[in-house]
């Protein structure tokens, strides 16, 4: 068959023109820089909950607390999934505010409330304004991109650029805000089983390109393997120190924000497991994988070949509570098929672990919310933890207040603060 010679140049035209990493129209902008988190911001958005994890643990409640802590001297802006959910959410915050002022309201379908990881990115661009990081979601590996809860999620960032008149530059890779802690510089430190189970048709060289693309990423580090209790729950239940089987509550498979995160743009804080803790064999592998961790990132430089500062932050104790049927996360695990070939018990209360960090705080201008554990009648141990985790990050963060906030309510969904906070970074020029 002969095929002519303009129809031999269409065709190159045609792939040269075509970026097989994206569907959707790109915007021709070169992106600089994603800023760090410890950088000046101007909002901090959240989701309104509209479902707690377990029956008795208020997501709202702690909702409620982050935006009292930050109220003062931060403008809060929140989503809702819909009319609805929006007068529900003004009705309640009016009662302690009356003027509102402060919050900024919008209605943005979602179905959960994990605005890091759906939310938008927001990045700079080479003529100093801001761009959205587009990346595509599978409802962090539980479905795929087709399903309609991750559609749903998935088009989050793209209304927020509508909303905000940004400029959205995207890919089909898949990636969570959760899995990317970057020092505002170029260098990017991801978890590695998370972003290669998520596009394991992907290199790691095709996936630092689009880093690079749609963050500005100039050095990857790539962790191995993130906390045991963030373990993916179709994979089975884990043993606890009593022999019981406790399962996992719809987690990420590893998320770094939950063990190492930038707190400026040369020091990085990394989990670690008090040596007292090792006979419970939750805390024991916990132990393995952040000193592997640790080995990667004492080997490893910055964006310009600097060595980069670790800092060593205890995780709690393992936190254990049950589930039943009726309870949110019980009766959506309940219908997944595990692949370790255990059943999983139809009716009957179970055990499950917690996420629970003190990495997961959330930094804004002046403060810091991190997270506490211990209540009444839990052991002294707990408070101590949390008394010390309260003191490392006033140290790490000496100008800022920092407030610890109960958040298992959060923790049973499988995240924590900074998993339902997405900071906006402030504006270095006129948008318009």
């Amino acid at each position: 068959m002969k095929v002519s010679l303009l129809s031999i140049l269409i065709l190159v035209l045609l792939l040269l023109g075509c970026n097989p990493l994206s569907d959707k129209k790109q915007e021709p902008l070169k992106v600089t820089r994603q800023m760090g988190e410890f950088e000046t911001i101007d909002a901090l958005w959240l989701i309104w909950p509209t479902t707690d994890h377990k029956e008795g643990e208020s997501v709202e409640k702690v909702t409620l607390a982050i935006i009292d802590a930050l109220i003062s001297d931060l403008k809060i802006v929140i989503s809702c999934a819909d009319d609805t959910v929006l007068k529900a959410a003004k009705s309640k915050l009016s009662e302690k505010y009356p003027n509102l002022e402060n919050l900024v309201f919008h209605v943005i379908p979602s179905v959960e409330l994990w605005a890091r990881d759906m939310g938008p990115v927001f990045v700079e661009t080479e003529n100093g304004k801001h761009a959205i990081a587009d990346f595509n979601f599978n409802s962090w590996g539980y479905s795929d991109t087709l399903d309609q809860s991750s559609r749903i999620e998935e088009k989050y960032d793209e209304e927020v650029a509508e909303l905000l008149n940004l400029p959205l530059i995207s890919s089909a890779m898949i990636s969570e805000g959760g899995n990317r802690e970057l020092n505002g510089k170029g260098t990017l430190v991801v978890t590695e089983v998370v972003e290669q189970g998520r596009n394991p048709g992907m290199s790691k060289a095709t996936m630092e390109a689009e880093y690079q693309r749609l963050l500005g990423a100039q050095k990857v580090i790539w962790l191995k393997d993130g906390l045991l209790e963030d373990s993916h729950t179709f994979l089975g239940p884990l043993s606890t120190s009593d022999t019981t089987k406790a399962y996992t509550v719809v987690t990420t498979n590893g998320h770094v924000d939950e063990f190492a995160r930038f707190v400026n743009d040369s020091t990085i804080l990394l989990a670690s497991i008090d040596s007292t803790e090792l006979g419970d064999p939750i805390a024991r592998e916990n132990h393995r994988r952040l000193e592997k961790n640790f080995e990667i990132l004492s080997a490893s430089t910055d964006q310009d070949g600097n060595p980069l500062e670790i800092v060593r932050l205890p995780l709690p104790q393992t936190i254990l509570t049950t589930m039943a049927p009726g309870d949110y996360v019980y009766d959506y695990i309940k219908t997944l098929d595990y692949q370790d070939g255990s059943q999983f018990p139809y009716g009957e209360t179970i055990a499950v672990v917690a996420p629970a960090s003190y990495l997961n705080f959330i930094i804004t201008n002046t403060v810091i919310l991190g997270q506490k554990y211990w209540r009444e009648g839990m052991s002294d141990k707990i408070r101590i933890q949390d008394d010390e985790a309260k003191r490392i990050l006033q140290t790490i963060f000496p100008e800022k207040k920092v407030v610890m906030l109960d958040a298992l309510a959060v923790n049973l969904g499988g995240g924590g603060l900074h998993c339902i906070s997405m900071h906006q970074p402030k504006l270095l020029v006129n948008q318009d």
